[in-house]
């Protein structure tokens, strides 16, 4: 392209970059042939349809949901979200994520989607905890037969911190206890396991005097990673992992983006997620009959 053409591209407003850049989608799409459409289906990874069985998974995740606290409000996510939404608030490289021509990206992590609905009720909300199943589409490559798209549940939770890591303890026994619930649910012989890595002192403390207190001796253990090291900058407080028979299959922490979203720094927000397609390859069929 001559010389500046990126950068006139990039000065035009939104709306006429939008109806360039669909003027163009209409001519590639109108020179498209049906065989053309066959080959790409065979060959893209971002449309091979998953291979787990819906019916499984269908069966898994009603589960989980009649497993969620009644304060959880359930979330039914749109296939997209607002272009900038992981960028704009995590350290997430914009190549990662499928950006549309419309102003908007597909939805790559339910959890940022939840935070920005998170933070838009906590104007009407002294605390919000949200929850969401939403296949996710990502941009990068894992590797030889693995899917660009997959399935995964959510929660968010987001309060104003009330002083001495008390907001965060009551986050973490929230999340832990449920996904402990699910896994104890679903696959008690898998050899389930929820790890947390301490990032702050505050954190630390509460873990010791309230978190574990407060959860108790249950069928799923808890157990300290110091030495993780994932996540480190993306996280703050703590870090969470999902693992069933030594698989890692959720993951999670706290985060500043709703303080970010809101612009309050005392704002406070705890993620988490969990795959359900590698949860419903792994539960037995009679814990979701």
């Amino acid at each position: 392209m001559p010389a500046g053409s990126r950068e006139a591209l990039a000065a035009l407003p939104s709306a006429d970059l939008r109806t360039l850049l669909l003027g163009v989608a209409r001519d590639r799409a109108g020179a498209v042939r049906p065989a053309q459409v066959l080959r790409r289906w065979h060959e893209d990874r971002f449309v091979r349809p998953s291979a787990v069985d819906p019916r499984a998974l269908s069966r898994v995740e009603g589960r989980i949901w009649s497993l969620l606290p009644p304060d959880v409000a359930g979330v039914e996510l749109s296939p997209v979200a607002p272009l900038g939404t992981c960028a704009a608030v995590a350290p997430v490289s914009q190549h990662r994520v499928v950006s549309t021509m419309r102003g908007t990206e597909v939805v790559s992590d339910p959890t940022n989607a939840l935070a920005v609905e998170a933070a838009a009720r906590r104007r009407q909300a002294d605390e919000v905890h949200l929850a969401a199943m939403h296949r996710v589409l990502r941009a990068q490559d894992f590797g030889p037969g693995a899917s660009a798209h997959f399935r995964l549940c959510a929660l968010v939770s987001t309060a104003r911190d009330s002083g001495s890591g008390r907001t965060e303890a009551r986050m973490l026994v929230r999340h832990l206890a449920f996904w402990r619930a699910v896994l104890a649910d679903l696959v008690p012989a898998a050899t389930p396991r929820l790890h947390v890595t301490v990032l702050d002192e505050v954190v630390r403390d509460r873990l010791a005097d309230t978190v574990r207190p407060m959860l108790g001796d249950g069928p799923v253990p808890l157990h300290d990673e110091p030495e993780r090291q994932r996540g480190r900058g993306y996280y703050r407080g703590a870090a969470l992992r999902v693992t069933v028979g030594g698989w890692e299959i959720g993951d999670g922490g706290f985060t500043d983006w709703t303080a970010r979203l809101l612009g309050d720094a005392k704002e406070r927000c705890l993620i988490s997620c969990l795959a359900t397609e590698r949860l419903a390859e792994v539960a037995a069929p009679s814990s979701v009959l």
